[in-house]
């Protein structure tokens, strides 16, 4: 498919677009989805080398040389750098930033540590916040566009997620507040995923169902529904910033 323009301006060089926990589940088909419109590729991940790697090779095996790999952990302050400056070692632009790696597990009130305070905020707040603000001269530079994945709970809290809801709901926010900042030469949204993918310690077929019953389209989504949202924020809506969109087949109509 042919690649659409990511700003205005008519652009001769190949769009680069980095996708942060690109090796896997959500962060993997949105990586396939912005090189198949065009992009060159930054895969990070942090722990899933394997599936990381086998990614980037079906990508370079489409086209040579689109795909280049990067492992960090973004919790940490040097995590950050590392992959600021392997974005600045790949060109002086950055057309596509999807802030997508997350971090998600229960922490019921009462039982709530600091450590995992400082696990979800790093993971899921800080770490985004700070990427951003290192790359904006990149971003600037190609007029690009940034992609927060937030989740639906962020506005309706979960039962027994209060940090993970408060880090996301803090990622909204950060988006509103960096479409304000950023703007005019940096367009800022987010996507908010419902029920897309089960956790990987599946809850019981039972919540499931309560789940898909409270659902409008009364069925899960596909990865792809967010990946389709993401290009469209990235490449197809030059006068879009500041906007959450929420891909939960109106879940969130009967959370």
């Amino acid at each position: 498919m042919k690649a659409v323009s990511v700003s205005t301006r008519e652009k001769s060089r190949t769009p680069l677009a980095l996708v942060t926990g690109a090796a896997r589940r959500i962060g993997a088909v949105i990586a396939c989805s912005l090189h198949e419109r065009g992009c060159d590729v930054l895969l990070h991940f942090h722990t899933s080398k394997g599936e990381a790697h086998e990614l980037a090779e079906g990508l370079n095996a489409l086209r040579s040389g689109s795909a280049r790999l990067v492992s960090a952990d973004l919790v940490e302050r040097q995590g950050v750098e590392k992959l600021a400056r392997f974005v600045r070692e790949s060109g002086d632009h950055l057309d596509v930033l999807v802030n997508n790696a997350s971090r998600f597990y229960p922490t019921p009130a009462g039982e709530a540590t600091q450590d995992q305070w400082d696990d979800l905020f790093g993971s899921n707040l800080r770490g985004p916040f700070f990427l951003t603000q290192a790359l904006i001269p990149e971003l600037r530079a190609a007029q690009g566009s940034v992609i927060n994945i937030v989740d639906i709970h962020a506005e309706k809290p979960m039962r027994k997620h209060p940090v993970y809801c408060m880090s996301k709901a803090g990622l909204a926010m950060m988006t509103y507040s960096l479409a304000r900042e950023l703007g005019p030469d940096i367009r800022v949204n987010g996507v908010s995923p419902g029920a897309i993918m089960w956790p990987e310690n599946e809850p019981p077929e039972s919540v499931q169902k309560f789940i898909l019953d409270r659902t409008v389209m009364k069925r899960l989504g596909a990865p792809e529904d967010i990946a389709g949202a993401v290009s469209y924020l990235a490449f197809d809506a030059p006068y879009v910033t500041g906007q959450i969109i929420a891909v939960d087949g109106g879940r969130s109509l009967n959370i």
